[in-house]
C-alpha cells in the first residue's frame, strides 16, 4: 500500500517553489507593467462590448471574438461581455460560437470602439453535449479539468424518470463520482460533498438535492449554462477544496413573450419568460412540482395503516434583468424549493414529519468604468433549513437544522491587451449556524434539551489574479488568495468533565466576542504550453482553506447530514492540489482529447466519534462529537470526445485511490474512503438520425462502494454481540448500469401555398414539441444501495444464521416526457 502523508517532501519543495515563483512574480510584475504601459502609447486600441443572442437578447457566455490576420481572440466572460486591445490597422473580426453561423465584420481601428454583437441562428441546436463551448479552449486555456455544459443539449441524454438532471450529468465525466445509486451528492477527486463549492448565479448552494438525493435542486429549463472546475481553482474562488460548480440561470427573452414547459412521469414544469422593456431588460419565471403525494393518496387506502404518508417537492426560479445604460446592468435572481414528506402508521399512532428546503437570493450590478475595465458587485442571501418531527401517542420530538448566509463580494476585470488579463476582488459572507436543535415534550410536560446555539462567523477574502502569455507557446494563471475567519459570540463552551473528579464547565461568550480568528494565504498556479501538433502540457497548483464542514453518519448524503463552522476545536480544512495533463485535438478538432495526474492532500477532515449520534450534542457542543484527521488522494483520468458530426459522444475514465486516517478511528490505521472507487468508466454516445430523431445512451461502471461489516459474532449474557473488521474493509459489489433514451422532434414549419402566386412557402409554427423516451437501468441491474447483516432463527436452540443483505432501489425504469414550447 502507497501510504503518503499529508505533510511530504513533494509539499514542502512544491510550496518553496511557489514562493519563489511569487517573489519573481511581483518584480517582473513591475517591469511588465512598465513595458505594457509603454506599448500602450504605440497607437493600440481596444475593441469591446457584448454579445448577445438574436433571438432573445440573452447574453452569450464563452463566445469568442477572433482576429484571423494576427491569430489573436478573446472570449465573452459571464455577461457577455469581451474586450481585446491590438494595434491601430484595418481587420477582419469573426464573432464565433458552437452551433452558430460564425459572425464576420470588418473595422478600420484608429481609436477605441464599441461593438454590440447579435448572434442570429438558432444557438440552442440538437444534439450531443458539447462538454466545451470552444473547441481549442481543450488544448489553449491554462485551466486543467474544467468542463463546460450546454443545458440544452443535455436534455438529450438519458433522463431518470423522465427528470432531467445537472449534477447526474457532471457525474458522467472523469474525476467525478456518485454517492450511491440515485444519490445527488458529487465526489470530486477523492474530495467529500462539503468541498464542493455549488453556485446559483453567485449565490452559494448548501443543499443540491430533492427526494432525499434522488433529483438535482436545478430545473433545466431554468438553466442557461454550467461550468465545472475540479482542478487548479483559480484565486477568484474560494471556500472549498475539490470543487467548483458554477449554475447559471436563464435571463428571459428581452424581444418576445414565450412559454415553455413540460409534463412528465413524476413531474411537471412551466416556464414563462418576456421583455420588462423590450431590448432593455426581461424576466424569466420557472416552476416545477412533483405529484408523487397525488399518486400515493390515490394508492393508499383510507383503510391503510399507512394513510396520509405522503411526499412532494416544489421549487421556483425567477430572474430579472435590466440595462440602465450602456455601461450599467443589474440582476435579480431568486430561488425558493422544499421537500415536504411526511409518514403515518396509523395503528401504532405514529406519524414523522419532515420538511427542508432552500431559498437563494443574488442581486449583481455590471459596470464599465471604461473598454478594458469591468466589475461586477454582487449581494447574496441564502437560507438552508432541515427539519425532522415525530410524534407517537402523547410524546413529540423535534429535531431542526440550518444555515444561512448573508454576503457580498466585488470583482474587477482588466484587459490591457490580448496578451495579459487581470483580475481582483474582495469578497464576505456573515455565517449563521443552527447545527441542532432539539425539543420533547410529552402531555404537558416539556424536556429541558437546552437552547438550540446559533453560531457566527466573518468569512472574507481578497484575490489578484494574473493571466498572461510569456511568449507564443507558454501562457500562466497566477493568482493569490488571502482568507480570514472570525467565530464570534454568542456561545457557549461546554466542556466535559470525567464525571468523577472533573466536573463539567462552560464559558459564555457575549454577543461580538472574538472566540477563535483563522487566516491563511492561498496560491494558485497553472500553465499551459502549447506544442506544434495541435497540442499542449499543462500544469497546475492550488492551496486551499475551507471554514465550512458537513457532518455526516450516512453513507450517502441526506438531509440530515449537519453544516458546521470552524470553532476554537473544529480547526478550518486544509487542502492542496497538484495536478498535470496533456491535451491534444486532431481531425479538425473533430476530437478533443486529454490525459490528466493529480495528487491532493487534506488536513484537519472532520468524523463523528465511534458510537456518536447528533443528538448527543443536548447542552453540548456538536465539535465536541467530533474527531480530526488527513487525507490524500490520487489518481490519473482520461478523456476522448467526438464534436462534430451525426455522431457524437465520450468516453471518460478515472483510476484513483483515496484513504483517511485518524488517530481516533481504526487504531490510527489508514483506511479507505467511504467513496473511494479504483476504477470509475462512462460512456455517452448520442446519435442524431435525422432532423426530427435523436437517440441517446450512457453506460457507467464503477468500484462498489466501502463500508463496515461485522467480521464475527459472540453471545454474551444472551445477547447477540458482533465485532467489527477495519473500517471500510469491505466493498459493495461493482456498479453498472445503462440507460437508453430517444426524443423525437415536431416539424418546427408547415408549409402552405401562397394564393397570389401559388408557391408552396413555409411558415413557422408557434408550437415546438417533443416526446422523449428513456430507459433506465435497461438490463435490469440490482445495484446496491446499502448492505446490512440479518439473523434468522434463534441461537439457544442452534438453528441461528446470519446472513448480509442487500438493498437494492430501482430495476429498470421507462418513463416519458411531452415538453413544449410557445
Amino acid at each position: 500500500m502507497l501510504n503518503l502523508p499529508y505533510h511530504s517532501e513533494i509539499q514542502q519543495k512544491i510550496i518553496i517553489f511557489v514562493q519563489r515563483f511569487y517573489q519573481m512574480k511581483i518584480a517582473s510584475l513591475l517591469i511588465f507593467l512598465l513595458l505594457s504601459a509603454f506599448s500602450f502609447a504605440q497607437e493600440k486600441y481596444t475593441l469591446s462590448g457584448y454579445i448577445t443572442d438574436g433571438k432573445s437578447g440573452e447574453s452569450i457566455i464563452g463566445a469568442k471574438v477572433y482576429f484571423p490576420s494576427i491569430r489573436k481572440g478573446v472570449i465573452t466572460n459571464n455577461y457577455g461581455f469581451y474586450s481585446i486591445t491590438v494595434e491601430e490597422g484595418t481587420y477582419a473580426i469573426e464573432f464565433r460560437l458552437a452551433g452558430v453561423e460564425t459572425e464576420k465584420r470588418e473595422i478600420e481601428l484608429i481609436a477605441d470602439i464599441r461593438m454590440d454583437i447579435e448572434l442570429g441562428g438558432n444557438i440552442q441546436n440538437i444534439g450531443a453535449v458539447q462538454v466545451t463551448a470552444n473547441a481549442e479552449d481543450n488544448t489553449k486555456s491554462t485551466q486543467l479539468g474544467q468542463h463546460e455544459l450546454d443545458i440544452d443539449e443535455i436534455k438529450t441524454l438519458p433522463a431518470f424518470m423522465g427528470e432531467v438532471d445537472i449534477i447526474k450529468t457532471i457525474q458522467l465525466l472523469p474525476g467525478v463520482s456518485s454517492a450511491a445509486e440515485g444519490g445527488q451528492g458529487f465526489y470530486v477527486r477523492g474530495g467529500g460533498p462539503d468541498q464542493n463549492l455549488v453556485l446559483l448565479d453567485e449565490a452559494i448552494v448548501y443543499n443540491a438535492a430533492h427526494l432525499f438525493g434522488f433529483f438535482s435542486v436545478f430545473n433545466a429549463d431554468a438553466v442557461k449554462s454550467v461550468n465545472l472546475i475540479k482542478g487548479g481553482m483559480p484565486a477568484n474562488f474560494g471556500g472549498r477544496m475539490s470543487s467548483v460548480l458554477e449554475v447559471s440561470m436563464n435571463e428571459g427573452n428581452n424581444k418576445k413573450f414565450g412559454v415553455k414547459g413540460g409534463i412528465g412521469a413524476i413531474s411537471s414544469r412551466l416556464t414563462v419568460e418576456g421583455p420588462l422593456k423590450k431590448n432593455k431588460g426581461s424576466f424569466v419565471l420557472s416552476a416545477r412540482r412533483t405529484y408523487i403525494d397525488v399518486i400515493m393518496k390515490a394508492a393508499i387506502s383510507d383503510s391503510s395503516p399507512f394513510y396520509g404518508t405522503s411526499y412532494f417537492f416544489y421549487d421556483l426560479n425567477l430572474k430579472m434583468n435590466y440595462k440602465l445604460g450602456d455601461k450599467d446592468r443589474i440582476y435579480l435572481s431568486g430561488y425558493y424549493g422544499k421537500d415536504e414528506f411526511s409518514f403515518g402508521n396509523v395503528e401504532d399512532d405514529f406519524t414523522v414529519d419532515m420538511p427542508w428546503g432552500n431559498g437563494i437570493g443574488a442581486l449583481r450590478w455590471n459596470h464599465l468604468f471604461s473598454s478594458k475595465l469591468f466589475m461586477n458587485v454582487t449581494t447574496t442571501f441564502t437560507d438552508y433549513m432541515f427539519k425532522f418531527g415525530s410524534a407517537q401517542d402523547e410524546f413529540r420530538f423535534e429535531l431542526k437544522s440550518g444555515i444561512r448566509d448573508v454576503g457580498g463580494k466585488v470583482d474587477f476585470s482588466y484587459y490591457p491587451s490580448t496578451r495579459h488579463k487581470l483580475k481582483w476582488g474582495l469578497d464576505y459572507i456573515f455565517h449563521t449556524f443552527t447545527p441542532i436543535g432539539v425539543s420533547a415534550e410529552a402531555d404537558d410536560v416539556v424536556f429541558d434539551t437546552g437552547l438550540a446555539q446559533k453560531l457566527k462567523s466573518h468569512e472574507s477574502a481578497a484575490y489578484f489574479l494574473d493571466e498572461f502569455d510569456l511568449n507564443e507557446n507558454i501562457r500562466i494563471n497566477a493568482g493569490l488568495r488571502y482568507s480570514t475567519f472570525q467565530h464570534v459570540g454568542p456561545f457557549t463552551r461546554f466542556t466535559k468533565g470525567d464525571g468523577i473528579s472533573t466536573p463539567d464547565s462552560s464559558i459564555e461568550y457575549e454577543k461580538g466576542d472574538l472566540i477563535q480568528f483563522y487566516h491563511g494565504l492561498e496560491p494558485r498556479i497553472s500553465g499551459r504550453w502549447m506544442l506544434r501538433d495541435k497540442s499542449s502540457i499543462k500544469a497546475g497548483y492550488s492551496y486551499n482553506y475551507q471554514y465550512v464542514h458537513l457532518t455526516s453518519l450516512s453513507a450517502v448524503s441526506l438531509p440530515t447530514d449537519i453544516w458546521y463552522p470552524t470553532t476554537d476545536i473544529a480547526k478550518p480544512q486544509q487542502g492542496w492540489q497538484t495536478s498535470l495533463g496533456y491535451f491534444k485535438n486532431f481531425k479538425d478538432n473533430m476530437f478533443e482529447s486529454s490525459v490528466e495526474v493529480y495528487y491532493k492532500g487534506m488536513k484537519n477532515l472532520i468524523e463523528y466519534k465511534e458510537g456518536a449520534l447528533p443528538g448527543d450534542n443536548i447542552n453540548d457542543n456538536t465539535d465536541n462529537l467530533l474527531v480530526f484527521g488527513t487525507g490524500w488522494s490520487y489518481g490519473a483520468e482520461f478523456f476522448l470526445k467526438k464534436r462534430k458530426g451525426k455522431f457524437t459522444g465520450w468516453i471518460g475514465y478515472t483510476w484513483s485511490k483515496t484513504e483517511r486516517k485518524f488517530e481516533d478511528l481504526n487504531d490510527g490505521n489508514p483506511f479507505p474512503a467511504k467513496y473511494d472507487r479504483r476504477h470509475d468508466l462512462s460512456i455517452v454516445l448520442s446519435y442524431k438520425i435525422n432532423e426530427r430523431w435523436i437517440v441517446s445512451s450512457a453506460f457507467i461502471f464503477a468500484t462498489g462502494n466501502t463500508l463496515t461489516l461485522p467480521s464475527s459474532w459472540y453471545v454474551q449474557d444472551q445477547d447477540l454481540l458482533f465485532n467489527y473488521g477495519d473500517r471500510n474493509s469491505t466493498r459493495m459489489a461493482p456498479y453498472h448500469r445503462l440507460d437508453i433514451s430517444a426524443t423525437w422532434y415536431s416539424k418546427p414549419y408547415k408549409e402552405r401555398k401562397d394564393e397570389e402566386t401559388g408557391e408552396v412557402v413555409k411558415v413557422k409554427k408557434k408550437l415546438k414539441y417533443n416526446w422523449s423516451f428513456s430507459v433506465y437501468n435497461v438490463y435490469n441491474r440490482s445495484n446496491p444501495y446499502f448492505m446490512y447483516v440479518d439473523n434468522d432463527g434463534d441461537f439457544l436452540t442452534g438453528n441461528f444464521d446470519i446472513s448480509v443483505k442487500q438493498v437494492t432501489l430501482f430495476p429498470i425504469i421507462p418513463s416519458v416526457t411531452w415538453n413544449f414550447e410557445l
